[in-house]
């Protein structure tokens, strides 16, 4: 009966729930909002973001599933907070986000400011792939992570969901 919020008899149309256009599986996916505040500057660019200045940047973090937990869940935003929040606030919050090869680095470590270092350029791109790494590190089926380093701009990095 229409309107009476029981669906267990209903059968969706195919192809419309449980699989893609293309036949292959659909995957369940959450995305976990994380704020900071960063600063950096990129060597050999010609831009004015090869001066010092900082973001108020935001990270998403989506982690994916083909398959629900004992409680229904991809995983839990708590938990997500505590593996990549905590370490986003231990490591890149309110930090100089350098090349290690940058001049500047001895200067600002000398006069104690807080620094992360990097092996790439600063990016948008480059720290995406950062708290990526750091997250399937730790375990987090991560699909991707995006950086917004301005409310109209962010970068990605990330993987297909697994098979």
């Amino acid at each position: 009966m229409i309107g009476s919020g029981d669906f267990r008899h209903t059968r969706a149309p195919a192809g419309r729930f449980g699989f893609n256009e293309g036949g292959g599986p659909i995957s369940h996916r959450v995305t976990k909002h994380i704020d900071f505040c960063y600063g950096h500057r990129l060597l050999n660019y010609e831009g004015k973001c090869r001066h010092l200045h900082g973001h108020n940047g935001k990270v998403e973090v989506e982690v994916v599933s083909n398959h629900l937990d004992h409680r229904g869940m991809v995983v839990d935003f708590g938990d997500i907070n505590k593996v990549i929040k905590t370490w986003i606030d231990a490591e890149l919050d309110h930090k100089m986000l350098l090349h290690r090869k940058d001049p500047l680095v001895a200067v600002l470590q000398q006069h104690r400011q807080p620094c992360y270092l990097m092996d790439a350029n600063p990016t948008a791109e480059n720290i995406a792939k950062v708290i990526f790494d750091y997250a399937h590190a730790q375990g987090l089926q991560v699909a991707e992570v995006r950086l917004w380093e301005t409310p109209n701009s962010f970068a990605s990095y990330g993987r297909p969901a697994p098979g």
